[in-house]
């Protein structure tokens, strides 16, 4: 008869840091560095209420910010993966990548709920997916 070993999470943050899963490679600094800035969230909020492509000047006149700090937010969010950039001529237009920033919030929020001591089977046992 085999015996059937459940996984356990990790006891300490040290081995949880060790332990190498889904979580690790979804938490994307970048990503969320570029979210956090206020200024770049209304700016996100301005381009996916629009649902269009737009230009850098029609995007600056949504928020009391200069042109090229505009322009400078815009590149990092590109950068980021939130935004397609597309340059027609001298102007370049920006589009939010939703399928991308959506399926990647997905993926992330999936391996968050995979982590919570909630899903985990009685005996607080880990699925194994999270680490």
């Amino acid at each position: 008869m085999t015996q059937i070993r459940k996984k356990r999470p990790p006891a300490t943050p040290r081995h949880a840091a060790a332990c190498a899963g889904p979580l690790d490679h979804l938490l994307d600094p970048a990503l969320f560095k570029a979210l956090a800035d206020p200024t770049r969230a209304s700016l996100i909020a301005c381009i996916a209420k629009c649902s269009r492509g737009c230009s850098v000047g029609e995007v600056a006149e949504c928020c009391n910010v200069d042109l090229s700090v505009v322009s400078r937010h815009l590149a990092l969010l590109a950068r980021a993966g939130v935004l397609e950039a597309q340059k027609q001529g001298r102007t370049v237009y920006y589009r939010v990548r939703y399928t991308d920033v959506c399926r990647s919030l997905r993926l992330l929020a999936d391996a968050l709920e995979e982590c919570t001591p909630a899903s985990a089977p009685k005996g607080g046992a880990c699925h194994g997916k999270c680490c």
